[in-house]
């Protein structure tokens, strides 16, 4: 019986993402593209957007958009008339799916919940909303805006309005032990729909936790401990029916993230707005692309010339089965076989040293069959390394 040839890489179609820069403050552990701004000219950010949208259309023709993503920043803060135009534009330049996933990221303040019905009203059928934790004192040390209270209403609100929804929340935070976080947790999934995200609070360099960290401002938790914090998460949340399905994210069985799974699926993604970054299959090969980062310097370019583009930059085999390695073994799900060679033209076993590969394996950290190569728990949760060992040039 011969082999079904595997679908090139754009076939399946592509997710679109749009960045929206502008939050009201910076957190202290954020290193997203995100900006303070005093004032916002939506309808000059509109047009801009806009324009982008319509160059990178006439890039990649009438390809199927399976997801939009509007991320950030805080997209909440945009207008719902903004929203609107973007989700239309996009479904005239492209053919939007029937069943298209359109997320907006949200925080829940009571001022950005305000705008939930317009959200919804413009398309949006999903929201992610950036609760990230539910005690006071910690909302404070991590610099948001809102209160438990008003994560709670705006949590409500989205289950009403939107078909799906999930929200975020940060743990291993300095004094969190297991009987806080279980507790928490618990809390959580009293308000959890189908789907829900659990981020450990990382120091990422540049960020203003970064500079207190490393005063000893703070502590975090030692590594048995977040290593406890990891497994009693992991268990509680498949216990009540949301198993990982990535590191961090959890769902029921069919409501996963489906534009993420687009990034971790090593997917095509077209990247719009300031510092955003897409991968595109276009004439046989495959290409990174990134905008200009720096807000007014990427509208300036595309009313200039149409667009922000800052980097497209055609990828090797080796550098495709890299970055298909780094965001797939994040996945539950193995990495197919055949994906591999769609993507790159040759066999994994080609482009991976295999005496490396053979210890991940016989480790328990890694594992290899006729369904793909795929993290196993142990091996995700030690991801960094695991990458290390196996991509030893990997920064």
């Amino acid at each position: 019986m011969t082999e079904a040839s595997p679908t090139l890489p754009g076939d399946e179609g592509q997710a679109l993402y749009i960045h929206w820069p502008f939050c009201l403050a910076k957190c202290p552990y954020c290193d997203f593209n995100s900006h303070v701004r005093d004032r916002i000219e939506q309808e000059r950010w509109r047009e801009g957007l806009l324009a982008e949208l319509e160059y990178w259309a006439g890039e990649t023709g009438s390809r199927r958009i399976t997801s939009i993503f509007f991320g950030g920043g805080t997209p909440s803060l945009m207008e719902g008339a903004t929203v609107a135009a973007l989700i239309d534009r996009a479904a005239r330049l492209w053919r939007l799916d029937g069943q298209a996933e359109i997320t907006l990221e949200a925080n829940p303040t009571s001022v950005e919940a305000q705008r939930f019905r317009d959200f919804r009203a413009a398309g949006v059928n999903r929201v992610s909303l950036g609760v990230q934790a539910l005690d006071e004192s910690a909302l404070r040390f991590l610099g948001r805006k809102h209160s438990v209270a008003e994560a709670l209403a705006a949590v409500e609100l989205a289950r009403k309005l939107f078909p799906r929804f999930s929200f975020d929340l940060i743990y291993a935070r300095p004094g969190q032990d297991l009987a806080a976080w279980e507790a928490e947790l618990d809390r959580a999934l009293e308000l959890a729909g189908s789907h829900l995200s659990v981020y450990q609070l990382t120091i990422e360099a540049g960020t203003a936790f970064a500079t207190s960290f490393g005063r000893g401002d703070f502590h975090l938790p030692d590594e048995d401990l977040a290593g406890d914090l990891y497994e009693m998460t992991q268990a509680k949340l498949t216990d009540a029916g949301l198993p990982a399905y990535e590191i961090s994210n959890h769902a029921r069985p069919g409501e996963e993230s489906r534009h993420n799974l687009s990034y971790w699926r090593y997917r095509d993604y077209v990247g719009v707005g300031p510092g955003a970054h897409g991968r595109l299959s276009l004439d046989g090969d495959k290409f990174a692309t990134r905008q200009r980062k720096a807000p007014e310097t990427w509208l300036a370019a595309v009313e200039a010339q149409g667009h922000g583009t800052e980097e497209r930059l055609p990828l090797s085999a080796s550098e495709r089965l890299r970055e298909m390695m780094m965001m797939g073994l994040r996945l539950a799900e193995p990495i197919p076989l055949q994906r591999f060679r769609a993507e790159t033209g040759r066999d994994m076993t080609e482009l991976l040293d295999t005496s490396r590969l053979e210890s991940l394996i016989e480790g328990g950290f890694l594992k290899l069959d006729a369904q793909g190569l795929a993290a196993t728990a142990e091996g995700r949760q030690r991801l960094d390394a695991v990458l290390a060992a196996l991509l030893p040039d990997t920064p």
